[in-house]
């Protein structure tokens, strides 16, 4: 970002932080700060991912070792609405957009809140 320092920049965006750039995909919405020209720090985001996501269900039976799923089937749309959730409790207010769940290269599920879409 040309509006912050050599220094601001460096914390900020840490490795991805060249001057000669790179290369990433992306998908996303368009809720892009000014300052930072990001949606929001991937930094924060891996954080909340990992709290949200990876710390609960990652190499976990979901049946027995999740209590959520005691009480409700663990199918992937469900899959789908605990990461929602979880997520929307920690990230900023507005900022999640959808929940995209892979369980195989034919089986999506899509969930923005209230509206789960199969493909």
């Amino acid at each position: 970002s040309k509006s912050l320092s050599d220094e601001e920049n460096l914390k900020l965006f840490g490795k991805c932080n060249n001057p000669n750039g790179h290369g990433h995909n992306y998908k996303g919405r368009e809720l892009i700060d000014p300052v930072s020209g990001m949606v929001m720090n991937l930094t924060d985001l891996k954080e909340y991912m990992q709290a949200a996501i990876m710390e609960p269900l990652d190499h976990k039976n979901l049946d027995k070792d999740v209590p959520y799923f005691s009480e409700v089937v663990s199918t992937t749309e469900n899959v789908a609405v605990f990461i929602w959730d979880s997520l929307q409790k920690l990230l900023p207010q507005g900022i999640l957009y959808k929940v995209e769940v892979h369980e195989t290269e034919q089986n999506v599920v899509v969930y923005k809140g209230e509206e789960a879409i199969v493909r």
